[in-house]
């Protein structure tokens, strides 16, 4: 699957689905989506997206679904079955996340707390660091757990899987994802 040039812009500012299930354990909160995950309705569904492989790579899902082309039920499955689900710090999609405002990630921010009590997951993990200090007011935040908690959940803050974050690759994704995967109990505590 492929998108032409003004496809792909004619899904600016579209908001795509949550995708969440009844008892979240953990719940990844993206930036924003792109407009290619707004064209297929997909979190993180660039084809350069590692935030897939990285999980895989960590043991958070059996396999890497065909996200590019948007997810099948089956994928879908795949999340909400072990309890993870998947939102947007800012729900409009734009090229890039740096055309987001700081009013925007403060009342994305804002609009997390609210869902996070409605949701009720063991951990939230919001993916990407500047995003989080500039919508929770954070400057000095650094990746890992936070010592704050978001409703009654565990608070962390994990990197960025866009192929635009280069120092970090599949590998440190994937230990940096496992973390918070195991505060929700959904990967086995380390030993």
């Amino acid at each position: 699957m492929g998108f032409t040039r003004a496809e792909l812009e004619s899904f600016r500012d579209a908001v795509i689905d949550d995708l969440m299930p009844e008892h979240p354990l953990l719940v990844f909160v993206g930036i924003n989506p792109g407009l290619w995950t707004a064209a297929t309705n997909t979190p993180f569904a660039h084809p350069g997206n590692r935030f897939y492989p990285a999980l895989a790579a960590a043991g958070v899902i059996p396999r890497v679904p065909a996200f590019a082309e948007g997810f099948t039920d089956d994928d879908r499955r795949l999340f909400l079955d072990r309890g993870i689900g998947i939102s947007n710090l800012v729900r409009r999609a734009t090229v890039r996340a740096d055309e987001l405002t700081r009013a925007e990630l403060r009342a994305g921010a804002e609009r997390l707390e609210a869902d996070a009590v409605r949701w009720r997951p063991r951990v939230v993990a919001v993916v990407g660091l500047t995003a989080y200090r500039l919508g929770f007011g954070r400057p000095r935040a650094v990746q890992g757990r936070q010592d704050e908690r978001i409703a009654d959940a565990e608070l962390w803050v994990v990197p960025n899987p866009s192929g635009l974050n280069a120092h970090d690759t599949i590998a440190t994704l994937a230990e940096a994802y496992a973390g918070p995967a195991r505060a929700a109990g959904v990967l086995p505590a380390l030993g």
